[in-house]
């Protein structure tokens, strides 16, 4: 958005003087949860037409100051990005294809009118605040350092144009495994009144608006007994496109593996393109094409369909035990995750933790 050269990312760093203190920080590690606890700092930086990207800074973690105007408030122009640092046995701190978030927040930006945050500040904003809250790391088994880079529209203002003023930003928040108890199948709610994005809507970005217009239908699961929601496109209501949040792969009994290709109302999600590479090198044929909602109900009754598996970063692989719907349910996993799914999660998480050969340098260290 802007002809200038934004300038060398070189961020000042102002040390918080509330830090916590090592036991108060352990405590919190011993159980933190998911998105429940903060990092003692932040990044901030700022973006107008005139000054371009500014003031890069690693700053005290709190609270921001907004007008009652501010732009976000009223036309909710903002994206967003999730990511994980993740501690090796050596010590060191790890990112999973961070350059591919920063790539995918530059598209998102670009859908929103947003200006474009340069990958290398991305990626030094991600670093700058990991090295800040280094003690923040979390150990062992599937623990990591969420992180959660943000921008918005900030200024003050009404009137439906892009903002001249944005701000962006990222925390850090450690995170516990996701399935404390071992990786357990979840049921599925298909939606049969709400789509999640339509053509030519902002589905392919990662942006707030895609989340809150699957709270209610989410809600809806919720009181059918289901922990996500699956949603078909808008126009015929009959192509799977994805989760509430995950994407979505189908394991065929000739162990092809078929994921619903990206049609530009599907989020571009970085755990499934990995997915994409990891299938093949385990041997499978992996094809991105239409699915439609009766392939996966009657793959699964006849045993076309032999797994079902969802994907993201928080969660990294799901297995998917039931799809119900409004009169009728199949079962694709009872109990456990199938062997397809196991093996295709465990060979990501290895590579993410630094267990296993990094074969498409996916991993970039922080400190």
């Amino acid at each position: 958005m802007s002809a200038m050269t934004t300038p060398a990312f070189t961020p000042r760093i102002e040390t918080s003087p509330n830090a916590r203190s090592s036991a108060e920080r352990a405590g919190i590690l011993a159980d933190p949860g998911f998105g429940n606890h903060f990092t003692d700092h932040m990044f901030l930086t700022e973006w107008t037409p005139e000054q371009d990207w500014h003031d890069p800074r690693v700053v005290p973690y709190g609270p921001l100051s907004l007008d009652p105007a501010t732009a976000v408030l009223h036309y909710a122009q903002e994206i967003f990005e999730g990511l994980k640092a993740y501690a090796h046995a050596d010590d060191s701190v790890w990112l999973f294809r961070p350059e591919a978030n920063a790539a995918r927040m530059q598209r998102s930006a670009a859908r929103l009118a947003l200006p474009q945050l340069p990958i290398e500040w991305f990626t030094g904003s991600v670093k700058a605040l990991i090295e800040a809250d280094r003690a923040w790391v979390p150990t062992g088994e599937e623990r990591s350092l969420y992180l959660r880079p943000f921008m918005f529209a900030s200024e003050v203002f009404l009137g439906v144009r892009p903002s001249q003023h944005v701000t962006y930003s990222v925390i850090a928040s450690p995170a516990g495994a996701y399935f404390a108890e071992g990786v357990k199948p979840v049921d599925i709610w298909l939606s049969s009144e709400y789509s999640r994005a339509g053509a030519g809507g902002t589905g392919a970005a990662k942006c707030g608006g895609n989340y809150a217009a699957s709270l209610l239908p989410q809600q809806e699961a919720a009181s059918h007994g289901c922990a996500q929601v699956a949603f078909l496109d808008s126009v015929e209501h009959r192509w799977v496109e994805e989760l509430g949040g995950m994407n979505l792969y189908f394991v065929h009994s000739d162990g092809s593996i078929v994921t619903p290709e990206l049609s530009g109302s599907i989020l571009e999600g970085i755990t499934r393109d990995s997915i994409l590479t990891i299938a093949q090198d385990l041997g499978h044929d992996v094809i991105e094409r239409k699915v439609s909602i009766d392939d996966w109900r009657d793959g699964v009754a006849d045993g076309t369909i032999t797994e079902v598996f969802a994907c993201g970063t928080a969660a990294v692989v799901t297995p998917v035990g039931k799809l119900k719907w409004d009169g009728g349910e199949v079962v694709s996993a009872e109990g456990e995750p199938g062997k397809v799914t196991a093996d295709i999660r465990g060979a990501l998480v290895d590579i993410q933790y630094g267990r296993a050969e990094d074969r498409h340098g996916w991993m970039t260290r922080a400190v």
